[in-house]
């Protein structure tokens, strides 16, 4: 399988004309790989070429053992990593860049003339990241069951009154139990008011009776990500409330039916904020409709209204429209999706009928 995904790159890399690229970023090289490094300040490089003359540059201090499918050079912290690698590559061809390599690397690798010419590769491997493979799916698939189970517990405990910060700190205990690597983000519960913060860092406010409750949160499980936001309300919901909560639940039910192989993804992003602005809260629904998301819970790509790109069949993505009425009241619905020939699979299977918490 990791072979497979390094010929979709080389593949990609050919038609672009690219014979040879530095892949520095580690959920990349993870990908290509089968392993997580992480390198701090000092260089980590896989060099990928055209010609299968590939190389991971690494330091020392973290010793790999297993084989990685690529030669391994090594250097220490007494040497001139960027020097070692211009001395390993092609100088008379255009060098891909991938994302996230530090300026004085590639500043570096430039003075020692490492490339005829330096472009951007960056998107060459997040456009392959963004269709998984079936390996990929049933690992997005089990994250996000586990996702569902948290989510019964967290709302099962608004009544307690805990803090929005203890109840974070309550989510990574069951993370902890369950066995996953924990967050996949620093998760929002915001209550009240803060409900209407789309980002809100959670305080230490407590829950007021007919406060909307946003609980957004996710887990990664064997290096993969799980996502969704449920809105509930504490002992009651005003009229009002509960006109916002339908509209937004329809706007999600109106994204996901859009969802499809061929459609472009700003039409997805029209399928919910159409209708939320035709209710009249337009203006409130501030954010895209969703993310890609996989080994990174914000993968490259995203659901908005700029995005004219093609949904392609194995992309994995959120349908989240929200309204956020400042003072008022905040309600978010997200599921995650598999882009299927057809259609689509949602992943998460939590109810979104609305839920008053005694």
């Amino acid at each position: 399988m990791i072979n497979q995904r390094l010929d979709k790159v080389l593949k990609i890399m050919s038609q672009e004309e690219i014979p040879q690229m530095i892949v520095s970023d580690p959920a990349a090289i993870f990908y290509l790989t089968g392993k997580w490094i992480f390198p701090g300040e000092r260089m980590l490089a896989l060099y990928i070429n055209l010609n299968g003359n590939n190389k991971l540059f690494i330091n020392e201090l973290f010793p790999i053992s297993e084989d990685l499918g690529v030669e391994k050079i090594w250097f220490n912290d007494t040497q001139s990593p960027v020097k070692i690698l211009a001395d390993n590559i092609d100088k008379e061809s255009p060098m891909g860049i991938d994302k996230n390599w530090p300026a004085h690397f590639l500043i570096k690798l430039m003075q020692l003339k490492g490339g005829s010419s330096f472009v951007n590769g960056s998107e060459i491997l997040d456009r392959v990241r963004m269709c998984k493979d079936e390996d990929e799916k049933e690992l997005m698939r089990a994250a996000s069951k586990l996702n569902d189970s948290a989510m019964g517990e967290m709302i099962k405990l608004v009544p307690d009154k805990h803090s929005e910060i203890k109840m974070g700190k309550l989510l990574g205990e069951m993370w902890d139990e369950m066995g996953t690597e924990g967050h996949s983000f620093d998760p929002i519960i915001g209550y009240g008011e803060n409900a209407a913060d789309p980002h809100h860092v959670m305080d230490n406010s407590t829950v007021k009776p007919g406060d909307s409750v946003v609980i957004d949160i996710g887990c990664k499980m064997d290096s993969y990500c799980s996502d969704m936001t449920r809105t509930v309300f504490y002992k009651s919901v005003s009229d009002h409330s509960r006109e916002v909560y339908e509209i937004v639940k329809e706007a999600n039910r109106r994204g996901i039916e859009k969802v499809k192989a061929g459609v472009r993804f700003c039409d997805i992003d029209a399928a919910a904020r159409d209708y939320i602005t035709e209710k009249g809260y337009g203006k409130y629904f501030t954010h895209r409709l969703g993310h890609s998301i996989g080994i990174e819970v914000h993968d490259f790509g995203d659901v908005s209204s700029v995005n004219t790109d093609v949904v392609q069949v194995g992309q994995i993505f959120s349908i989240e429209p929200g309204i956020y009425l400042p003072g008022d009241v905040g309600v978010r619905i997200e599921d995650l999706v598999i882009v299927t020939e057809d259609g689509c699979e949602v992943l998460n299977h939590y109810t979104k009928d609305l839920i008053i918490v005694e």
